[in-house]
C-alpha cells in the first residue's frame, strides 16, 4: 500500500482496513501453522501496512494532518 493513496481515506475507512489486515494476519498464522506454505515476505508487508495506516490514524489524532473527504 502506498501512504499517499492511504491519505485520500477517511478515519472511518482507515481503521476498517486496520481490522481487514489484522484478520488477515490471523489467517496467514493459521495456515502457516496447518502447514500451507506461506511467503515469509507476505508477514512483513502485513506488518508495514498496519503500522503505516496505525501512522496516519495517529496524525489525524494529533492534528498534524486533516483527513480530505472527497479526495482520492
Amino acid at each position: 500500500m502506498i501512504a499517499k493513496e492511504l491519505r485520500g481515506k477517511t478515519t472511518a475507512e482507515l481503521q476498517q482496513l486496520v481490522l481487514d489486515l489484522t484478520r488477515e494476519g490471523f489467517n496467514l498464522r493459521m495456515q502457516r501453522a496447518y502447514g500451507h506454505v506461506v511467503g515469509p515476505n507476505k508477514f512483513r508487508e502485513l506488518r508495514r501496512d498496519v503500522a503505516r495506516i496505525k501512522t496516519l490514524l495517529r496524525e489525524q489524532e494529533i492534528g498534524l494532518r486533516v483527513p480530505e473527504i472527497g479526495k482520492a
